[in-house]
């Protein structure tokens, strides 16, 4: 009987969590930019920090592409991407949703 009420208690959370937590947050960043990416941030939409620096000290080279897990744990899907390129400039695109792509390409 514990069996029972211990397996039921587990498959409610399972589906209490839904597809957006169980969701795969894993996006490859592909720069075709023709500058290479110094510094690279996503945060929640609608959060005004950029939080830290994805890449460190790492840079992602035109034609280079990187994978990044960007699971906060919150269940969000809806993130702001900022890329800084080597020449100081940056490109923000804002409110994309990790949970229904794989891929996000830089061009110029």
């Amino acid at each position: 009987m514990i069996v029972r009420v211990t397996l039921a208690a587990c498959a409610a959370l399972y589906l209490l969590a839904g597809p957006a937590g169980a969701a795969n947050r894993k996006v490859d960043i592909v720069n075709k930019t023709g500058m290479a990416i110094s510094h690279f941030y996503a945060s929640s939409t609608g959060t005004d920090d950029w939080e830290e620096d994805i890449l460190g000290r790492d840079v992602v080279d035109t034609g280079e592409t990187f994978e990044i897990d960007i699971d906060d744990g919150t269940g969000a899907c809806r993130f702001d991407f900022k890329a800084v390129f080597d020449n100081g400039k940056s490109i923000i695109r804002k409110n994309i949703n990790v949970c229904e792509i794989s891929s996000f390409t830089y061009t110029p």
